[in-house]
């Protein structure tokens, strides 16, 4: 188990470094201190590895999204200010940062982002359904793929009216709230 945090920790160091294109096995094998037969006796492929580390990342910041998020009066408005503090705390974080520039290895362009990215999506909704008890929690189901779609324009169609958190606040509110089942 060792090795394998040693291999997630420095595939997030590389990508920190040199964004996505510079990961590679054998890159984060000398880099985690480990043989390459090692990293892939723990994972099949690149992409499993690079992955494993995003998910790790982005579930380790869960609990500062969901603070931010929790103040909040509405569902409506927890999924607006969800995706408002996801995508803050993605300009900050410099390894999430490396979402925001594109390139052939950036996983927000894999075919399978959407099965990856639900999951985690899940998690923030069933959160606050169990902080929530008066809420209905069949009002979320199937709104994971909504709200990744939404969260991921938003993330990669930067422009001036949503660039602040106003901006996108109202955007959202505008165009996301009307669809949710609770909006």
């Amino acid at each position: 188990m060792r090795s394998k945090q040693k291999i997630l920790d420095a595939t997030l160091g590389l990508i920190a470094e040199g964004g996505f294109e510079d990961v590679t096995i054998a890159a984060a094998a000398r880099a985690a201190g480990v043989t390459r037969q090692t990293v892939y006796s723990i994972f099949s492929t690149r992409e499993d590895m690079i992955s494993e580390a995003m998910v790790g990342l982005v579930v380790g910041f869960m609990g500062e999204i969901g603070e931010k998020a929790d103040r909040a009066e509405t569902a409506s408005d927890f999924v607006v200010e969800t995706i408002v503090a996801a995508r803050d705390l993605l300009r900050r974080q410099p390894v999430l940062n490396t979402l925001l520039r594109s390139g052939t290895a950036n996983p927000l362009f894999d075919p399978d982002v959407m099965d990856r990215a639900e999951p985690v999506v899940r998690q923030f909704l069933d959160g606050y359904i169990e902080r929530h008890p008066e809420f209905d929690p069949t009002q979320f189901d199937g709104v994971e793929a909504m709200f990744t779609r939404n969260a991921l324009s938003v993330i990669l169609f930067d422009d001036q009216t949503i660039h602040d958190d106003d901006g996108l606040r109202a955007y959202l509110r505008r165009w996301l709230v009307p669809l949710l089942p609770f909006g």
